[in-house]
């Protein structure tokens, strides 16, 4: 018998066919083919794809802004403590066992001095004196300004740059002559070349002063030179306050020898602070809120995802006919599926990219506000896009799942 009689004839030929290897399949879909269907869909509800997605970069926005704005906050009081540098060590007056404060002896500059790593000190003494606008005033109304006698070399300790005028020399420290710290000039309202009443006397005001972030105390103060304190306040000469700077790899054996050189005989009386630990605990509290500000960027991230859910579950209601259609054209469930969370990650990712730019601005317009670098970091920035696409996926998993399950027959039913 020939191979050919072995064929099957008739009727049956064609089913059997189809049984076998030769049996139709379903089209594949390509990446490329999945995402057009997804952003076809998103196309044909532009209002609300645009609303739903505003969720989500809020959210991410809110993220990446907090953590920027912590950081640039950080990078700027590193800047800070960069250039006022930590090697500043202040020597001051502590209160005697028996009661009252004590003073440091009118020597004790020079003292320090003498200390081997030290590289230059400065000091300022509270003369005592009130300071006033005008004559006029009463004398308790002080608003707690200072006039403090300083060492000529005092700016050159702290590292403050004049705003206007002129700095005390030689001559003017022994004149009537004044220099005033920022806070004091704001509040008396004054500049260089105003008129001053001190310690019952017309004093000039030479100069003013930036802020001093090392020495908050020179801010609120009126500063005059040493002769001039003597000659015109009768100031005593011992000083409230001294700035030592030493060499950087010395500042901790420095600072356990100063009490004792500044007052041999009482050194317990003595308090020694380094003010650039007050900045790096500032810098190191910058960053207290964070997580609660980061808890409300979540809040608004699941509030997001929740929309994105409600627009697809919406938009599998919507769109019954669509599916019903394509499924009795061939497409399978997990075709229909994937179709429907590709739109829900598009969506995300779409929130999740506008969300990003707005906290990059935002950080930049911060920065730019402050004077203080903009930093954004990079991994808040891949962050937010990573936790938008997993918003997206766990958003579109139940309507991508109900759209595939509908029937067919159901769907074209409704249209």
């Amino acid at each position: 018998m020939s191979d050919r009689s072995k064929t099957p004839s008739g009727p049956g030929r064609e089913p059997a066919r189809l049984l076998g290897k030769d049996r139709l399949t379903p089209a594949r879909l390509g990446v490329l083919d999945v995402v057009r269907v997804g952003a076809a869909g998103l196309r044909s509800r532009p209002t609300r794809v645009v609303l739903s997605a505003l969720g989500i970069a809020l959210g991410v926005a809110t993220v990446i802004a907090v953590m920027g704005v912590a950081s640039s906050s950080r990078a700027g009081l590193q800047r800070e403590l960069d250039s006022l540098g930590t090697d500043m060590l202040t020597v001051a007056p502590g209160d005697r066992l028996l009661g009252g404060r004590a003073e440091l002896p009118k020597k004790a500059e020079a003292m320090i001095r003498a200390v081997g790593p030290v590289r230059m000190t400065g000091q300022t003494g509270d003369t005592g004196a009130p300071i006033f606008r005008t004559d006029r005033i009463p004398a308790d109304r002080t608003a707690g300004l200072q006039v403090r006698a300083t060492s000529l070399d005092l700016l050159r300790i702290l590292r403050t740059p004049v705003r206007h005028g002129t700095w005390l020399n030689a001559a003017t420290a022994a004149q009537r002559a004044v220099v005033l710290g920022t806070t004091a000039a704001d509040r008396l309202g004054v500049t260089a070349g105003d008129p001053v009443w001190v310690g019952g006397q017309w004093w000039t005001v030479v100069g003013v002063l930036e802020e001093s972030p090392l020495a908050e105390e020179v801010d609120a103060s009126a500063l005059v030179g040493f002769p001039a304190a003597a000659g015109f306040l009768g100031f005593d000469g011992h000083p409230t306050t001294i700035y030592v700077r030493s060499a950087d790899e010395h500042v901790q054996d420095v600072r356990s020898v100063l009490a004792r050189t500044a007052n041999p005989e009482h050194p317990e009386e003595v308090t020694v602070s380094r003010p650039s630990d007050a900045l790096a605990a500032r810098a190191a509290a910058s960053g207290a809120f964070v997580n609660v500000l980061l808890g409300v960027g979540g809040v608004a991230l699941l509030v997001g995802g929740v929309g994105v859910a409600n627009t697809m579950v919406v938009s599998v209601l919507e769109r019954r006919g669509e599916i019903g259609l394509r499924r009795s054209l061939g497409a399978t469930r997990g075709q229909v599926r994937l179709q429907f969370l590709m739109e829900s990650l598009l969506l995300s990712g779409l929130g999740g990219a506008g969300g990003v730019v707005l906290g990059v601005v935002a950080v930049h317009a911060y920065a730019a506000w402050r004077g203080l670098p903009p930093v954004a970091p990079a991994w808040t920035l891949g962050g937010g896009l990573a936790v938008t696409l997993l918003v997206g996926v766990v958003a579109g998993i139940y309507p991508a799942a109900r759209a595939a399950r509908m029937p067919p027959t159901l769907a074209l039913s409704v249209t």
